[in-house]
């Protein structure tokens, strides 16, 4: 329900409701239906609450009517954020993309392998300087001392030295933290 609608509705029920008789009580404490009170110029206090309740109701209408806008435009504004959320980091990562296009294309005519190597690490490097400048930042694991809330142990193996116990001996998959916040814990091997 819209505003103006709201507004219709009210204005219905105000012209439905008959405004009674002003009756008015002689010195005798009679009502007398035909006497006008003394000072016509003055409303009643009866005149006075319709006013204020019509104005409270006016300013009430005003008011929800604004927060449904207002509800309405943020939940579209919250719609078209998460739609292109991840577009600066998509754009950023575009010329990546090329990069790899371009590399595969020269793997076709390339005879020494050494070239597609040194290739392939520098687009490697250009795509960890771009998540990097992002907020990526890798976890270095091995040697530290294992932490639940930043590893995953796959196993344990027997090491020599009782100083390697309950280190990292060697990592599976590196752990990765955006903004000082783990979005993928390493997976390792700890010593035992």
């Amino acid at each position: 329900m819209n505003f103006n609608d709201m507004l219709k509705k009210k204005n219905k029920e105000n012209s439905e409701t008959p405004e009674k008789a002003a009756e008015v009580t002689n010195e005798n404490g009679q009502v007398d239906g035909n006497q006008q009170p003394a000072d016509n110029n003055e409303p009643s206090a009866e005149d006075k609450l319709k006013d204020e309740l019509a104005q409270a109701n006016d300013k009430y209408l005003r008011l929800y009517a604004e927060f449904d806008n207002f509800r309405r435009r943020t939940i579209k504004e919250r719609e078209e954020a998460r739609k292109t959320e991840g577009k600066d980091i998509i754009v950023a990562l575009l010329p990546v993309l090329d990069d790899f296009e371009r590399a595969l294309r020269a793997m076709d005519k390339a005879t020494e392998v050494s070239s597609v190597k040194e290739g392939v690490e520098l687009i490697q490097n250009k795509l960890k300087n771009t998540l990097t400048q992002k907020g990526l930042k890798e976890m270095q694991s091995i040697g530290k001392p294992f932490d639940a809330d930043l590893h995953e142990a796959i196993t344990s193996v027997p090491v020599p030295a009782d100083e390697q116990k309950g280190l990292v001996i060697d990592e599976m998959e590196k752990g990765y933290e955006l903004n000082d916040k783990v979005i993928r814990f390493a997976k390792v091997i700890v010593g035992a």
